[in-house]
C-alpha cells in the first residue's frame, strides 16, 4: 500500500503532504503526479524518494495551503501574479479564478487611488449668499464659511462680504481635467487649489 504521505522536491525545496491534500482538486498536476493508482505523469525522483519538481519553491507554499485548507494566503513580498502563473501550471482551476478576482480586486482599488478634491473660494455679499449656496451644483459642496467683514458701502447701508469656501471630487472630472461647472450666483473665483 502507498504512503499517505507523499515527499515533494520544487526545485531544491522540500514539501511534505497528505496524498489526500494534493487530490483535492482531481484534475491537478499534483494529483496526476502522485495520487492515482498508476501514475499518470512520469516524474523522477531524487534520492529520497521525493518527486522532482522544476518549478519555484517560493510560490509553492501558497498553492499547497490553499490545497491544504480551501483559503488563498499570500505573503505581502508575494507578487500574486507569480502564484497565479504556479497555480496555472499546478492545473488548480478554483485557485486560477481566486487569484485572478484578487488581482482585478486590486487593479480596481488602485485605479481609483486616493480620492482628490478641487477647492474654490468664492467671494460673495451678503445678499447673494443664500442663493449662492442653494444653487450650488455639479458635484460641489459648501465646505466653509469665512466673514471678512463690511469693507465696503453699498449705497448707503454697508454690505458683509464673504468668503465660501467649495469643494467636489477630482474624479467627477474628466481626464483629469476640471469641466467649470456653470456659474448661477454673482461669485468671483478666487483660488483653486488640489489637496
Amino acid at each position: 500500500a502507498a504512503s499517505k504521505w507523499v515527499r515533494l522536491n520544487v526545485g531544491g525545496t522540500y514539501f511534505v503532504s497528505t496524498r489526500q491534500t494534493l487530490c483535492r482538486e482531481p484534475k491537478s498536476f499534483l494529483c496526476r503526479l502522485c495520487c492515482q493508482d498508476g501514475p499518470e505523469l512520469g516524474s523522477d525522483k531524487d534520492e529520497t524518494g521525493a518527486y522532482l519538481i522544476d518549478r519555484d519553491p517560493t510560490y509553492f507554499g501558497p498553492i499547497l495551503n490553499y490545497l491544504r485548507h480551501g483559503k488563498l494566503i499570500i505573503n505581502k513580498e508575494l507578487a500574486e501574479e507569480g502564484v497565479l502563473e504556479e497555480a496555472e501550471f499546478y492545473n488548480i482551476a478554483s485557485l486560477v479564478r481566486l487569484v485572478k478576482e484578487r488581482i482585478r480586486d486590486n487593479e480596481n482599488r488602485t485605479s481609483q487611488g486616493p480620492v482628490k478634491h478641487v477647492y474654490r473660494v468664492l467671494q460673495c455679499q451678503e445678499e447673494e449668499l443664500t442663493q449662492m449656496v442653494s444653487t450650488m451644483s455639479d458635484g460641489w459642496k459648501f465646505e466653509q464659511l469665512i466673514s471678512i467683514g463690511s469693507s465696503y458701502n453699498y449705497g448707503n447701508e454697508d454690505q458683509a462680504e464673504f468668503l465660501c469656501v467649495v469643494s467636489r471630487e477630482l474624479n467627477n472630472s474628466t481626464n483629469g481635467i476640471v469641466i467649470e461647472p456653470s456659474e448661477k450666483a454673482k461669485v468671483r473665483n478666487l483660488l483653486g487649489c488640489i489637496d
